[in-house]
């Protein structure tokens, strides 16, 4: 496996140094007496409106009860917003959410939401998600609103404070992406609290898995506006899938200024996830029908199939107010990751579970840059209100890539796998040891939105536009040459416009029209124009919905339809240009609270109808788009177990409806309910809370097919039961 270059090593060597010189440095051994509402899990916190939160900025939006979600999180470059102000479907889980789950990784997070569902990446280990019926690679996710800064395809929850799901296309405010029609995710790094922090923690995962985490973040100054905060965490050992192993490595340093006028941060990272004899997904392509579903441990997978992520990171922010009203913002920040791996996935070719497997190795190397400036300011203009942001943002992406296949497979069976010599590469594209650029992608886009108030503010109409300009260059593997029928260059104006209307202080009402903006498709075989980018696919939403915030209770209600263009082959000029559609309609319910005290409740549900339409010679119109369940829910809840006190068990019950994993909608995923249980337990250790977490996910060690990627082509295989155990101390 290739090895970074020196500058990488040295960058690690200085972020440790920095993790080992904070950690270590006196003002960490300071004791503290009371807990935050991040770090406590006795304080509850009521949702009522807060004075001091600043909406726009980078404060987050106040944690809601128990502090485990947020009702509201960050639109782009429009800031952190809550909720009931903004006529869009947005929601954060915070990090106390992921500490009492245990979640390891992001699809741990999300897997709380009915509108979020998770994909396996396309012949990988990556994590992906599926919002409102449309993929988000997580190449595409967001750091504090930037693009392009976290770790590539898994990220793991040790440095997140916030995981923030935005519902919708949202080209408006985060501009174009590869992916995300149907939503984003913004992460939001964790940042020292007012209160001193200083929690190391154990963890167990069957079968045998060991982690050790390390979280600090103290206050300095006068006024505590000087902030550090440092995570450190690794965990190894074997998964619940047989002969499966996993490694994981992260580093993170938060540091930040709160002034009266000047808020800055800087947040550094570094991470590494290493897989060996992982599972991949099943090749269905050279079948018509779906194989039963495996032991829910089976590995059909070899000793010699492994990735490594590795990826180092960071952002700068900062604020300025140069009026009581207006403020200046900016951020910038980059990456740079390293994935090398050799992948295989058996295909298919008969009942009984026989089939192929072959090999592929991959050496890829991402460069990525991202940036916004902007000011936002709020005036009046006789009795209406406005709220103004005009911002600027640019992203630059390279890509070096190669690979090696080989040509000839070997016999194997998903029920009984046994051992497969790794074959000998014998087809490649570029040096594996040597990448050269593959791609070059360049976004820039200017936008400039405006918040009308009228009545006193409850109604709001936000009114904005953003000019996105898109620049993709793609090269040929191992000659860099450049490939001029795969490049582009566009640029589009995206509206957008929504309003909230609020009769009463605990009820508003909204609507919007947004739209989502990415580069187009590839010409394929068989068209004119074989190979060809077809340039920018534009995708339009509208919804209305209801949003209900009680201070015990609160929820949203959502109905949208998305429809997005897809490429097919005009029969009558044999070219192939964006004429085809997909339409998904569908309607969203969340509730989260405690509406009986110590009971809380967090449940959602989506109903979709994802069909497609205007396909080649009208073959799949009407047919149900590939991966889409038509109904997804999820229920979790905590009961406070009394008279223990501090003893608190958990529930969450998943049920996933079928979908189709082909266009002609003959091959079909069966439905499929799980269930994870738990008990948590906080008590006293010399006046400091010492923690104890127990859960059983997959309770009943169901055996079911998850989920297919969107070609149709992998199928991929539900965890099975897991034992996760874990122990927190906060000195």
């Amino acid at each position: 496996m290739a090895s970074l270059s020196s500058s990488h090593a040295r960058f690690r060597l200085t972020l440790l140094a920095a993790v080992i010189g904070s950690v270590t440095s006196p003002a960490f051994a300071a004791e503290s007496t009371k807990k935050s509402p991040a770090t406590d899990d006795t304080m509850t916190v009521v949702a009522k409106p807060d004075d001091n939160f600043k909406a726009g900025g980078d404060q987050l939006v106040p944690a809601y009860l128990d502090g485990q979600i947020a009702n509201g999180g960050r639109l782009g470059m429009l800031g952190e917003q809550e909720a009931k102000n903004v006529p869009f479907n947005v929601i954060g889980y915070t990090a106390k959410m992921i500490q009492d789950q245990q979640a390891t990784t992001l699809k741990d997070v999300v897997a709380n939401d009915a509108s979020v569902q998770n994909v396996q990446g396309y012949g990988n280990f990556a994590e992906t998600y599926r919002i409102r019926g449309f993929d988000l690679d997580g190449d595409d996710m967001t750091l504090g609103g930037l693009p392009g800064v976290m770790p590539r395809q898994v990220v793991s929850t040790q440095m997140i404070d916030r995981v923030e799901v935005f519902k919708g296309s949202n080209a408006l405010i985060n501009g174009s992406a590869s992916s995300g029609v149907g939503g984003m995710i913004n992460l939001e790094p964790k940042h020292a609290d007012d209160t001193p922090l200083t929690r190391i923690g154990v963890d167990y995962t069957s079968s045998s898995q060991v982690g050790t985490t390390l979280d600090a973040g103290r206050r300095f100054g006068d006024e505590n506006q000087w902030g550090a905060r440092v995570n450190l965490l690794h965990r190894e050992g074997e998964t619940a899938v047989d002969n499966e192993k996993r490694r994981t490595t992260v580093a993170s340093v938060g540091l930040d200024y709160r002034g009266d006028n000047l808020r800055t941060s800087l947040d550094l990272g570094y991470q590494k996830q290493a897989y060996h004899g992982g599972r991949l997904g099943v090749n269905i392509s050279g079948v018509d029908f779906i194989p039963e579903v495996p032991r829910a441990t089976s590995n059909y997978s070899q000793d010699w199939v492994y990735s490594d992520l590795e990826s180092e990171f960071g952002m700068a922010r900062a604020e300025y107010d140069i009026a009581p009203d207006w403020t200046l913002y900016g951020a910038m920040g980059g990456q740079h990751s390293h994935e090398t791996g050799a992948y295989a996935s058996p295909k298919l070719t008969d009942a009984e579970g026989a089939a192929t497997i072959g090999r592929m190795d991959t050496n890829k190397i991402v460069d990525a840059f991202s940036g916004q400036a902007g000011v936002q300011g709020k005036f009046d203009t006789g009795v209406v209100s406005h709220s103004v942001n005009l911002g600027y943002a640019a992203q630059t992406k390279r890509e070096k890539t190669s690979y090696g296949m080989a040509l000839t497979s070997s016999a194997t069976n998903i029920y009984d796998t046994t051992a497969v010599a790794a074959p000998e590469n014998t087809y490649f594209g570029g040096d594996l040891d040597d990448p050269r650029p593959t791609s070059r992608i360049r976004t820039e886009g200017l936008l400039l939105s405006d918040t009308l108030g009228f009545v006193d503010d409850k109604i709001l109409l936000t009114v904005g536009a953003r000019h996105q300009k898109v620049v993709v260059r793609n090269y040929a593997y191992g000659t860099a040459a450049e490939d001029t029928d795969a490049r582009f260059t566009k640029s589009r104006w995206t509206p957008g416009y929504g309003l909230v209307v609020k009769p009463w202080e605990t009820v508003s009402f909204y609507a919007n029209h947004i739209e989502a903006l990415q580069p187009g498709e590839t010409a394929s075989t068989g068209a004119l124009n074989v190979g060809q980018v077809t340039g920018i696919s534009l995708s339009k939403q509208n919804e209305v919905g209801m949003k209900v915030d009680y201070g015990n209770v609160g929820g949203t209600l959502a109905l949208f339809e998305i429809k997005k263009p897809t490429g097919i082959i005009n029969q009558q000029t044999g070219m192939f240009g964006l004429n085809g559609e997909q339409r998904n309609r569908g309607v969203e319910l969340n509730i989260f609270g405690e509406p009986v005290y110590g009971l809380r409740l967090n449940g959602s549900a989506t109903w979709l109808d994802a069909k497609m339409s205007k396909t080649e010679n009208g073959t799949y119109d009407g047919k149900d788009a590939i991966g889409v369940a038509n109904f997804y829910s999820v229920l979790s809840a905590e009961y406070d177990i009394k008279p223990v006190d501090g003893l608190t068990a958990t529930a969450r019950l998943t049920h996933s409806g079928s979908q189709y994993a082909d266009q002609a909608n003959t091959k079909k995923l069966d439905s499929y309910t799980t269930l994870d249980l738990g008990m948590r337990y906080r008590m006293k250790v010399q006046q400091n809370d010492l923690t104890w977490r127990l859960a059983v996910e997959n309770v009943t060690n169901e055996k079911y097919w998850s989920g297919v990627e969107s070609y149709g082509t992998y199928i991929y295989q539900g965890d099975p039961r897991e034992l996760k155990l874990s122990l927190s101390y906060d000195f």
